[in-house]
């Protein structure tokens, strides 16, 4: 098999990993309620802590990633990530498991941003949307991986053994992405050693132009909104939203987020074709998308409480698929940005990515309990919830329209 296309299996293999991580508290929270002794807060600030730490970390990567290159970036942190599984299956207090959780999210951080950066190195242009959705839908297996597979492996040997498993094998993956991955093809690299490697000016220089693009600051916008309100859903709020307005049972409920997941698995490759072969947009795709989204929201906003588990699915099932249209702001990015920039412009969108969800998961449990304190997770807390959400992706989704157009290279 060609280089490439292991580098590609290998690092995606990583990717789904992150997920993974980051999706797992929702089926082990009653473990985790009482073998660490938690409430309600401790809890919320367990799962938080993974993604307040994998955004942090997006700041020194976008300085160091195109710098130091994807084998090493990769490499060093992912180890970090080992530790914090490790540590947080032996976890009997919340401060434990908050350390464990910041450190898996630090290790976590780079797994997407350096696949994104290999396979801009490794692949042409015309492919990249396409192989980005492809990406990015093996990540969201690792979200349904979270789910009933993750919960027979708990109920077959408990949480503790199996966050202990998922390590090793993340230990496995960790040393073939440091044997068989190299930053650059072969062409590539001889002429990056003519010009030497970036040097921390250049990097910090590459950052100040970032910051002073427009585009970057209305994309951001964009992934913030999009995914932090997916995966504010998808983590924590579908729950009770199915469970206590719909009505509908345990089992129906995973089965509606396993569909969300499904939904977002295939539209990850479906938009990126469409965006590279048929529109052959990036603003129009992610644009779009956000539109879409208001109308899904909307849609949510309205339906009676007890609504039959047809509709539903048919609902849940469009919100993941048409969130995964989102995917597009990367390459949007990335294509607006100079190619030895690529690491950098992605990781910048990266950070407020990774944002989105820790600040609409605090901020919708907020804004629903100081609007309804005597009834928090009841249907017009959640009707309400839908229609902010709602207003969010319309602005969003109007200020997209302001960023340039790219088109699609066909080199």
């Amino acid at each position: 098999m060609p280089r490439r296309w292991l580098i590609f299996l290998i690092t995606s293999a990583n990717f789904f990993l992150s997920q993974l991580y980051r999706a797992t508290n929702a089926v082990i929270a009653d473990d985790l309620l009482n073998d660490l002794s938690l409430d309600t807060a401790g809890l919320g600030a367990i799962t938080a802590a993974f993604f307040y730490a994998f955004a942090l970390t997006q700041i020194p990567i976008s300085l160091l990633l195109d710098r130091v290159g994807a084998r090493r970036m990769m490499t060093g942190l992912s180890l970090v990530g080992i530790g914090g599984a490790l540590l947080f299956s032996i976890a009997h207090s919340q401060g434990m498991g908050v350390v464990g959780r910041i450190l898996l999210g630090v290790g976590m951080a780079c797994n997407l941003m350096g696949t994104l950066k290999l396979l801009t190195l490794w692949f042409k242009p015309s492919s990249f949307g396409t192989l980005t959705g492809v990406v990015f839908s093996i990540g969201m297996a690792g979200n349904m991986a979270a789910t009933s597979p993750l919960v027979f492996l708990v109920d077959a040997i408990g949480w503790r053994h199996s966050f202990m498993v998922i390590a090793g094998v993340n230990l496995l993956l960790v040393l073939a992405l440091y044997l068989v991955v190299r930053d650059t093809p072969p062409s590539r690299a001889s002429a990056q050693c003519e010009n030497g490697p970036s040097s921390t000016g250049k990097a910090f220089a590459g950052l100040a132009l970032l910051m002073k693009t427009r585009d970057y600051w209305i994309i951001s916008i964009g992934t913030f909104v999009s995914y932090g309100i997916y995966a504010a859903f998808q983590t924590l709020w579908a729950g009770p939203y199915l469970m206590e307005v719909m009505g509908q049972s345990d089992m129906n409920t995973g089965h509606l987020i396993f569909l969300m997941n499904l939904g977002a698995i295939a539209g990850g490759p479906l938009w990126g074709a469409f965006s590279d072969r048929v529109l052959k947009t990036r603003k129009g795709v992610a644009s779009g998308g956000l539109l879409l989204l208001v109308l899904i929201l909307l849609l949510l906003a309205g339906l009676p409480a007890g609504t039959g588990f047809a509709v539903l699915v048919i609902l849940f099932f469009a919100f993941g698929l048409i969130r995964a249209s989102g995917l597009l702001m990367y390459v949007h990015i990335r294509e607006l940005m100079p190619i030895e920039m690529a690491g950098t412009a992605m990781t910048g969108i990266n950070f407020f990515t990774m944002i989105g969800p820790a600040f609409f998961l605090q901020g919708l449990g907020m804004f629903m309990q100081s609007l309804y304190p005597e009834a928090s997770r009841g249907s017009e807390a959640f009707m309400t919830s839908f229609i902010l959400c709602a207003c969010c992706c319309l602005l969003a989704g109007l200020l997209y329209l302001f960023t340039r157009e790219t088109g699609v290279s066909s080199k």
